[in-house]
């Protein structure tokens, strides 16, 4: 391919997404452009002039239809040589079923799931040898999460579409990663929680995104399929595999 170098990397504007942003600025020296979307158009402009690399702001709502559309029009129009994709977008809500709005339970699935599977599909075309798609699922990917059920199997969904996605371009060396990490010092769990209160485990084992981020990129170079960050997830990781999730679900506390 012979368009520009570029990553791109949704859900850029908070969290992990945002700290993907300036690990691949400051790591990727043969990157012309890094394309940012996310819905807050001023806190992407924030990224301006802190990272080295030229950036591309693309204020899009990935679960609405126009916006994915817009996306799929410019990578026509500018035919990009894609050597990253991030798909960081995406949201959680904690309660018991029939607890959350019906619009936000569903959304999670068209932002985690529908929109995730939609900018992965539509940017495959324009992603040469040699390049990286690093997706980001979550530990809750690895058993059902009474109280967090949509989100966790929204996640799961992450997770098996990737491992799959990874078999089929190997021979691409297009490499696939799963990102799954547990808690993480980011906005996420304010707006999970409604203002409640978080587990005292969740408080225990939580993670700072630019570590987790940072061995995101580095297993994603190595070629592995999963990313679980630290030794209390690669414990649970583990555990979900041996231990009957009827049993695991029990213990569940959101």
């Amino acid at each position: 391919m012979s368009g520009k170098k570029i990553a791109i990397v949704t859900g850029a504007s908070s969290g992990m997404g945002r700290e993907m942003v300036y690990l691949l600025a400051d790591h990727f020296a043969a990157l012309e452009e890094i394309w940012v979307i996310a819905r807050r158009k001023d806190r992407l402009e924030e990224l301006v002039g802190k990272v080295p690399v030229s950036l591309r702001i693309l204020p899009f709502d990935l679960s609405d239809e126009e916006d994915l559309c817009m996306l799929s029009g410019l990578l026509k129009q500018e035919q990009p040589n894609v050597k990253i994709l991030v798909n960081g977008a995406g949201y959680g809500k904690t309660g018991a079923a029939g607890t959350i709005p019906g619009s936000l339970s569903t959304g999670m699935v068209r932002l985690n799931d529908e929109a995730l599977v939609a900018v992965t599909e539509m940017v495959l075309p324009y992603i040469s040898g040699n390049s990286r798609i690093i997706q980001f699922a979550s530990a809750a990917a690895f058993m059902p999460q009474p109280g967090f059920a949509v989100y966790a199997a929204s996640k799961s969904f992450v997770l098996s579409y990737s491992r799959a996605l990874a078999a089929e371009l190997k021979k691409k060396e297009i490499y696939v990663t799963a990102v799954c990490p547990g808690p993480v010092e980011t906005e996420f769990f304010g707006i999970a929680l409604n203002g409640g209160k978080l587990a005292p485990i969740k408080k225990l084992t939580m993670a700072d995104p630019k570590r987790v981020v940072k061995k995101a990129l580095l297993d994603s170079m190595k070629g592995k399929r999963i990313s679980v960050y630290g030794p209390w997830m690669k414990a649970f990781y583990v555990l979900c595999r041996i231990v009957p999730h009827e049993i695991l679900m029990g213990f569940i506390n959101w």
